[in-house]
Formats: structure tokens, sequence, C-alpha cells
């Protein structure tokens, strides 16, 4: 039986690389700050929480991530860890910073250290490459990133390549582009638009106010995109790669399709209020995902407004909303 350790256990995508790991028949330990004082409510949603193994792990001290690995010897470690939004990595910087730079490179020290052949995946970004102007993203493509998150995950990056490189460490970094879920935090776009909508639609008053709504951005399914980074990890040679759909779309087109699911017109119910555009944003991100379809044969299958309706469909339950 493969051990995995999933640091970032109680996230997004934490959750569901969890439940795709215990379904491949993973012995599978969980990963957080604190493992006795969090809730993993996503866990407990899935109904896969009693399966996971809980383990305190600081990834900003060596000695906890060290300690750690040396105890549980992982056949795979998931690097789900970290500060995960754009917007707040403004307010809080070094927090950002911190949590996923040092975070990796004491995870990539203590493999080296412990001598082990533990596999590691590191999760990037589509944030690492910037503003490309139109231009397509593919592995090659240079990064210049606008946003201190970005900044973090390509650091982080050059961090799993250097070590890959120059250790041989089996270490592979997967540059997603936006994936979302139900399981989705608060404080991201695609979550406010779809709570707010089932709310309103449900018979609140309120408006939904939103920043800048003409960017553009590759959406796909979060359940997804966990399967790709179980494939990156089962091949012979480990390599990096960009995880999308290929399709990139405007904010504007998801906020209209949600709402249309949900029988309003968004332009009666949305309010647009500058204070919140970012002090540097991305206008378009656009990905070539080619290369994981043709070394890892996956392809993307939902698209955005396959998601939206799923997204929907929990949220109304979850919520206990009628419309």
């Amino acid at each position: 039986m493969k051990k995995a350790l999933i640091c970032g256990v109680s996230g997004q995508d934490g959750t569901y690389i969890a439940k795709l790991l215990l379904e491949k028949g993973y012995d599978v330990y969980g990963g957080s700050r604190d493992s006795q004082a969090s809730s993993f409510s996503n866990l407990e949603k899935l109904g896969i929480k009693e399966a996971v193994k809980f383990v305190s792990v600081n990834l900003n001290d060596f000695r906890s991530v060290l300690h750690t690995i040396t105890n549980i010897r992982p056949d795979e470690i998931y690097n789900l860890a970290g500060q995960t939004s754009v917007s707040l990595s403004f307010e809080q910087p070094v927090e950002t910073f911190e949590s996923i730079i040092v975070g990796t490179i004491n995870l990539l020290e203590s493999i080296r250290f412990c001598n082990t052949d533990t596999k590691l995946y590191s999760a990037c970004s589509s944030e690492s490459y910037g503003d490309t102007n139109n231009t397509v993203a593919n592995e090659l493509t240079p990064f210049r990133p606008r946003s201190p998150y970005g900044v973090a995950k390509a650091t982080a990056f050059w961090q799993v390549a250097n070590y890959r490189e120059a250790y041989n460490l089996y270490a592979c970094s997967g540059i997603l582009f936006n994936h979302e879920s139900p399981f989705r935090g608060n404080r991201f776009v695609t979550k406010k638009v779809i709570s707010t909508a089932c709310r309103i639609a449900g018979g609140s008053k309120e408006k939904l106010v939103l920043g800048n709504i003409n960017i553009e951005r590759d959406w796909g399914w979060a359940p997804e995109y966990v399967e790709a980074m179980w494939l990156m990890m089962q091949q012979d040679v480990p390599d990096d790669f960009v995880i999308a759909t290929g399709e990139t779309r405007r904010l504007e087109d998801f906020i209209s399709i949600t709402f249309k699911q949900v029988g309003l017109n968004w332009q009666e119910h949305v309010v647009i209020d500058k204070s919140l555009f970012r002090p540097t944003d991305l206008k378009s991100g656009k990905a070539d995902p080619s290369k994981a379809e043709k070394l890892l044969g996956w392809k993307a299958t939902y698209r955005l407004e396959d998601i939206i309706e799923k997204m929907i469909e929990e949220e109304l339950v979850h919520a206990a909303i009628n419309i």
C-alpha cells in the first residue's frame, strides 16, 4: 500500500486529492498546522474524514517537516498548502511568501536530508505568468508575475526545478489555471458570484458587488485537476505540466451564465465598485494544455457551463435555498 502525505488537506484540492488517493488504495495522511483544532469539514462532507490519518505539521518549521517525513516515510507528497488568495496576497505579502516559498524549500530539503525516494508534487499557478498579452501560455512561456502570490508561486516553481536537477529528486510542478468546485473559498470571486446569485434568486434584495469583470480566465473543474496531479506523480521521469481546459472566458460570461441558470438577468443585480480593482490585475489568462494530453493522457471534460451548474446545485442544497 502506497503512503501519501497531503499538505493542505483541508482545502479544495487537498480534499479532492484525498478522495482520489483513498479510492486508489493509498494510505492517506493529511497534514495541517494543528490537526486537533482543524474541523476538516470538506473531508466530512465527502464522507472520507475517518479514512484520513491526520498529522500536525508546520511547513514553515524545517524541524517539524523533517520529523513528519521521517515518521511517515511517504511515497508521495502533495504540497497544496499555503496562502491561496491573489487578492489577499496584496494585503499580506510576507505571509504569502513564507507560507509558499519557505514551505516548499522545507519539503524539498527534508526529502533530500532523509535520502528517500519520496516523490513531491508542488502546486504552481498560472498567476506566475503574469499578463501574457494574449499569448497562449505553455510550459516554456516565461514567468512575469504581477502579484505577491504569483511571485511566491514562481519562486517555488524554480525551487522544485533546481532540486530536481541538482539533487535528482522526483519533484514536479503543476501549473494550474483557475479551477473551481463547491469547496472553493468565499474569498474567491467565483464562489461569491454563485453564492450571491443563489441568495438573490431565493428572495434576497442584496446586490452583487464586484470589481473588474472584464478579465478573462481559463476555468476548470477541480476534481478533474487532481487527477492530473496524480498522473504527474506516476511518470517515469518527473516533469512540469500546464493543467487547464484550453478555453478562456470572461468573468462577465461567468456572471451572466450563473444568473441565467437561476432565472435572472445579471445586469439588474450587479454593481461595479472600482475600489475592488486589484493594484495589478491580469487581463487575460490563456493556456495550452496539450503537453498534459500528449504525455499524461489527461484532458479536461468539464466546461464553464457544466462547472457553474454543479456549483449552483451544491450551493442550493447546502444553503437550503429554494428558487
